[in-house]
C-alpha cells in the first residue's frame, strides 16, 4: 500500500508527459498563436485615407494618426514578393551605412565636415526602409511625411523644384506662405547641419541663405535651402519651425511629401518643440493589415496610452560621438521562456531605430537565439534562406502556428515582448518562405540595432529630458 502511494505522483507525471507528446506539443513554456492569413496581402488599399490623417489633442498630449505606407500606397505595387525581397536588400544597405557612420564617428571626436570637392557624406539612412507616415500642416498646407528617429532634419519638397519625385499632394510653395522666411547661412541653425546631417550648410550668394544637402545610403538625396514657417502638429501650433525646403530630391519616398526627423540634434522636431512637448514623444507602429493604424504622441501624458501592461523604462546610453542617435543597453534575451546565455550581454550599446526593418544582433548572441528558436520550432518544414535572413520555413500548409515568444531585456529590468507579428518576415506572400525576422551583424564589434519590425504593437516612449526610454505592449490603434 505504501509503495502504491509513493508511485502515484510519479505515474501522474508520466501520464502528463505522455499526453504532451501525443498532442505534439514540446516542453517549452511560452508560445503564442500566429494566424497566417493576416499576412496574405489581399487588403484593399486606400491612398485617399492617408492624404489627411487624423489628429487630436487629449490631456495635454498631441496625437497624430500613423499608418504604414504599404497600406496607403500598396495599390501601385504589382509584385509583392519582389517588393518584400527588395526591402530586405535595402535594409542591409541601411545597416551597412549606419555601421560605417558609427565607425567613422567613433574613430574621431572631430566634427564631421564636407571635403573640398563637396561630396556629401552618407547619413546612414536607407529611404526604401522607412515605412510610417503622419500628416502635419506647414505654412497652412497639409503635408504627409515619413517618420524617422534615425534622421534629424525635417524637410518637404518645394516649388519651384529643379528635380522632384512624384508625390500625392501639391508641392509646398514658400512664396504662397506669408510666414515663410529663409534661414541665413551665418545662423546657429545653419551651423547645426554638420552634426545633424553629416554635411555643413553652405552659403548662397544672393540672398545669403543656408543651403543643405542630405545624402542617404541608397543614393537618395534631398538638396535645398533651410527655411522656417508656422508648423501645426495636430492642433498644436509652433512658429518659426526650421525645416529643409527641397528643390532637388530623388529617392524612394513612396508618394510622401517629405520626412520628419525625430533624432536628438538641435534641429530635429523633438528639440525644436521642447518648450511645447518637453522633449517627450512616443509611437505605436501598426502593421499593414487593412485599416490598421497607430499613433505618434507628442507630449508626456502617459494616461493617453492604451497599453495592456505597465511601462518599463531603461536609461538611454550616452554616446558623445553619436549624440543624435538613441542607444540602449541590451542585457538579455529569452526565447520561449528559455534565457540565452552569453557573456557579451550588457557590454555595448544597442541603437533603437524606427527606419531599419530587421533587428540586428552581434553574431554570438544571434547564433544562440537562432539555435534556441530552431530547437523550439523544429516540427515545421524548412525553406531556403533569403538575403540577410537565414532561418526560414515553409508554412504554406498552415492556417496558424504557435510561435515561441521572444523577449528582450534591457538595463533597469526593462523588457520588450516582441509581438507575434514581429517574429516572422514573409519573403513570399503565400507563406512558402517565412523567415525569422532577426539577423546577425557581420562582426562582434558592430553596434546592434532594434528595428521597426520588432517594435510593432508596442508603445515605445522617448523621454529625451529624462534620458530614458520605455516599452509596453499595445494593440496599435488611433481610435
Amino acid at each position: 500500500m505504501l509503495m502504491g502511494k509513493t508511485l502515484l505522483p510519479f505515474m501522474l507525471l508520466l501520464f502528463v508527459f505522455l499526453l504532451i507528446l501525443v498532442n505534439g506539443v514540446h516542453c517549452f513554456g511560452e508560445k503564442k498563436l500566429l494566424k497566417l492569413q493576416q499576412f496574405q496581402w489581399k487588403q484593399k488599399w486606400d491612398a485617399s485615407s492617408c492624404l489627411s490623417q487624423k489628429s487630436r489633442k487629449e490631456k495635454g498630449a498631441t496625437i497624430l494618426e500613423m499608418k504604414h505606407r504599404d497600406y496607403c500606397y500598396g495599390g501601385r505595387i504589382k509584385d509583392w514578393n519582389k517588393l518584400l525581397q527588395k526591402r530586405l536588400i535595402l535594409d542591409d544597405g541601411r545597416v551597412e551605412s549606419l555601421q560605417a557612420r558609427i565607425k567613422r564617428n567613433m574613430a574621431s571626436t572631430k566634427e564631421i565636415v564636407v571635403s573640398d570637392t563637396g561630396i556629401p557624406l552618407n547619413s546612414g539612412v536607407q529611404l526604401g526602409t522607412l515605412n510610417y507616415i503622419v500628416t502635419v500642416e506647414l505654412g497652412g498646407r497639409k503635408m504627409t511625411v515619413i517618420v524617422d528617429t534615425g534622421s534629424d532634419l525635417t524637410w518637404v519638397q518645394c516649388q519651384p523644384c529643379k528635380s522632384c519625385y512624384d508625390q500625392n499632394e501639391p508641392l509646398f510653395n514658400p512664396s504662397a506662405s506669408p510666414s515663410y522666411q529663409s534661414v541665413l547661412c551665418n545662423s546657429s541653425q545653419c551651423q547645426s547641419l554638420a552634426s545633424a546631417t553629416g554635411n555643413e550648410g553652405t552659403c548662397a550668394n544672393h540672398p545669403p541663405t543656408c543651403n543643405y544637402v542630405v545624402s542617404y545610403g541608397d543614393g537618395s538625396y534631398t538638396r535645398g535651402e533651410l527655411g522656417h514657417d508656422h508648423l501645426n502638429v495636430g492642433n498644436t501650433a509652433m512658429e518659426n519651425f526650421v525645416f529643409g525646403c527641397g528643390r532637388n530630391n530623388e529617392g524612394l519616398f513612396g508618394g510622401a511629401s517629405g520626412l520628419m526627423g525625430l533624432g536628438r540634434s538641435s534641429i530635429s522636431l523633438v528639440s525644436q518643440t521642447t518648450a511645447i512637448f518637453g522633449g517627450f514623444f512616443s509611437y505605436c507602429l501598426p502593421s499593414t493589415e487593412e485599416g490598421a493604424s497607430g499613433s505618434l504622441v507628442l507630449g508626456g501624458n502617459a494616461s493617453v496610452y492604451k497599453t495592456s501592461r505597465p511601462i518599463s523604462y531603461t536609461r538611454m546610453i550616452p554616446n558623445p560621438q553619436l549624440s543624435t542617435f538613441y542607444f540602449l543597453n541590451l542585457t538579455g534575451i529569452s526565447v520561449g521562456g528559455v534565457t540565452l546565455q552569453d557573456s557579451s550581454f550588457g557590454k555595448q550599446g544597442m541603437l533603437i531605430d524606427s527606419g531599419t526593418v530587421i533587428t540586428r544582433l552581434p553574431p554570438r548572441i544571434y547564433k544562440a537565439l537562432k539555435a534556441e528558436f530552431l530547437k523550439q520550432f523544429s516540427t515545421f518544414p524548412l525553406a531556403p534562406p533569403f538575403s540577410i535572413l537565414d532561418s526560414c520555413f515553409n508554412l504554406s500548409a498552415y492556417q496558424e502556428v504557435e510561435v515561441p515568444t521572444i523577449k528582450l531585456q534591457f538595463e533597469d529590468n526593462a523588457q520588450m515582448n516582441v509581438d507575434t507579428t514581429g517574429v516572422f518576415y514573409f519573403v513570399k506572400t503565400d507563406a512558402s518562405q517565412v523567415c525569422l525576422a532577426l539577423a546577425s551583424l557581420s562582426f562582434e564589434d558592430e553596434v546592434g540595432i532594434l528595428a521597426n519590425y520588432q517594435q510593432r504593437n508596442q508603445r515605445v516612449i522617448y523621454d529625451t529630458k529624462g534620458s530614458k526610454l520605455g516599452f509596453a505592449q499595445e494593440s496599435c490603434s488611433f481610435t
